[in-house]
């Protein structure tokens, strides 16, 4: 029997329909998915042996939570992805404000109508997906919206009394009875308002203007905080820390094939842009590398955060600088290139914030300072590391490409060039096809140049060759070459 098809509460209560409440719901459907092998917060990658086996125990302890991390941690997904445990469907009293449970109605409107109408009060269903309710906590969050008022338009139209409390105005709280209830950034939310939270928490009732009214409420609260130590607008109160069952700590991805996992999976692009432009996979991990350099950086504010989100619009913007220049050369498919990892530094500036030296050295520099550090750190994965020091007339990896460099005089790379220019550019480097077939001979053909030109940039940072930026591109020097040319 499809239970959509049950209208009154004489049929709900003839189905044998048991009412439960919303953690002990979460609670048996949790269980039954760990007893089926299911995955339970699908989508949500890297906390398989950390933060997801944590919000599991708490649901299963029937907590309120508080998911406590800094900015692009996947917060409000995991809150979100909570709604998937809930019952299907479950039924309520028609016309009720706060999803009156037909079984057990809490409100006077609920209370009243099946007083009068017994087995014919009519019930309707609610989706889980519209048991999820959400508010940012701002400094303008008052008690009326979260919790109620008393309203004065309801009263002078049923012609009540102040004292009457059917002229109250539930706030979003009540109205999510029997609901996933989320308050994101807490600790952005004023002292006396997390105030009024302390009875919902620990007793589930509320308390409106004075009215000895008392509403057990049925909600899994779950919280966002960013550490306290970072907020600059306020701390989550002591009392109503003491009333969360659980706070977990969430993190950043801890490897770049999990940060290149979650970014692959939220960017963006369109079928005809991943057509037209290959990424290397070189490409994708110097690009969560970048991410990685920022969090550990004496420029970056680490207490701050870096989020995901600036490895995904990041990734954007290297496919979009990609595919402009495609579309500037009239070609069908071109392959990203490491000078368009330029087109990536918008994307970087507007998501780090800097400390007192960063500042001064200004968020475009930076953002380059922090690429720089993912090449060479990345670079020792794929090629001989590169040595400061070297012992006067001993050639070494390296030599013949630097000899190279002071023998031509280096050569000029324009960002928007050709892909037969480019092909043409870095293909008449001997030494660089050299060191590409003695270690990195099993990389796909398409990837070949991008890797040249990894090589060239990784010379440049460890001070083998220079770099300089000319208005259209870069112009590729060996080192000592450049200082004569400048004296």
């Amino acid at each position: 029997m499809n239970i959509q098809n049950i209208k009154t509460l004489g049929e709900l209560k003839a189905s044998g329909y048991q009412s439960k409440s919303i953690k002990d719901e979460l609670r048996a459907n949790l269980i039954e998915r760990k007893k089926a092998g299911k995955p339970v917060f699908e989508g949500v990658h890297g906390f398989e042996n950390t933060v997801i086996p944590e919000l599991e125990r708490a649901i299963l302890s029937r907590h309120n939570i508080n998911l406590l991390g800094l900015r692009g941690q996947a917060k409000t997904r995991l809150a979100r992805k909570m709604v998937e445990l809930l019952d299907e469907y479950i039924p309520y009293v028609s016309g009720s404000e706060i999803n009156d449970d037909p079984f057990c109605p809490i409100s006077r409107f609920a209370q009243d109508i099946i007083k009068e109408q017994g087995d014919e009060t009519p019930i309707s269903w609610l989706h889980r997906k519209e048991r999820f309710s959400e508010k940012l906590a701002t400094p303008d969050v008052t008690v009326a919206d979260l919790i109620g008022d008393v309203d004065p338009i309801k009263a002078a139209n049923l012609r009540l009394s102040y004292a009457d409390d059917r002229v109250i105005h539930f706030g979003m709280i009540p109205r999510a009875n029997r609901c996933i209830f989320v308050i994101n950034e807490l600790p952005d939310l004023q002292a006396r308002i997390q105030v009024a939270l302390f009875n919902i928490l620990q007793e589930g009732d509320i308390q409106i203007r004075g009215f000895k009214l008392r509403l057990p409420l049925d909600i899994q609260f779950v919280f966002t905080a960013n550490p306290e130590d970072y907020t600059n607008r306020g701390s989550i109160v002591t009392p109503l820390k003491d009333r969360i069952g659980s706070q977990i700590l969430t993190h950043y991805p801890e490897t770049v094939a999990i940060a290149r996992t979650i970014t692959e999976q939220e960017a963006r692009l369109d079928k005809e842009q991943e057509e037209r432009v290959y990424v290397p996979s070189l490409a994708k991990d110097l690009l969560e590398q970048i991410s990685f350099e920022a969090r550990v950086s004496e420029y970056v504010d680490y207490k701050s955060g870096v989020s995901a989100r600036m490895s995904i619009t990041a990734y954007e913007n290297l496919l979009s600088t990609a595919e402009r220049r495609c579309l500037l050369n009239g070609e069908d498919k071109t392959v990203v290139r490491l000078s368009d990892f330029m087109g990536v530094i918008p994307a970087i500036t507007g998501k780090i914030e800097l400390v007192y030296e960063g500042e001064q050295e200004g968020a475009a520099f930076v953002a380059q300072h922090l690429l720089g550090a993912a090449i060479r750190n990345l670079f020792p994965d794929y090629f001989p590391k590169i040595e400061k020091l070297e012992k006067p007339n001993e050639k070494n990896t390296y030599t013949d490409l630097v000899e190279w460099f002071f023998a031509e005089n280096g050569f000029e790379l324009l960002d928007e060039c050709t892909d037969a220019e480019y092909q043409t550019i870095l293909n008449g480097i001997e030494p660089l096809e050299v060191l590409i077939q003695k270690f990195q001979n099993k990389v796909p053909k398409e990837e070949q140049l991008f890797m040249k030109e990894f090589v060239l940039w990784a010379m440049v940072e460890n001070r083998k060759l220079s770099k300089d930026r000319i208005a259209t591109g870069y112009q590729f020097r060996d080192i000592y070459g450049s200082y004569i040319n400048k004296l």
